[in-house]
């Protein structure tokens, strides 16, 4: 998946797959996560938004089915 990148404290880059509905986010702790089932107007939003961490904690975190599926090379 194509992930484009962010200016974040807590994340690196985003990407959203319409046709699946998969949102992934690599994040600073060199973990990148793909969640399901996220309509495209959440992924909108999060790139959208003033601060993405927070964005992801009140929006995505704990109401998307996730799994953890890569760790960048430090």
């Amino acid at each position: 998946m194509q992930r484009q990148p962010v200016t974040s404290s807590n994340v690196v880059s985003i990407g959203y797959d319409p046709g699946s509905r998969t949102l992934e986010i690599e994040f600073r702790e060199q973990a990148i996560y793909q969640y399901f089932d996220v309509p495209e107007d959440v992924s909108d939003g999060l790139l959208r938004a003033p601060s993405h961490g927070k964005f992801i904690w009140a929006n995505i975190r704990d109401r998307y089915r996730y799994q953890r599926v890569d760790q960048r090379a430090s």
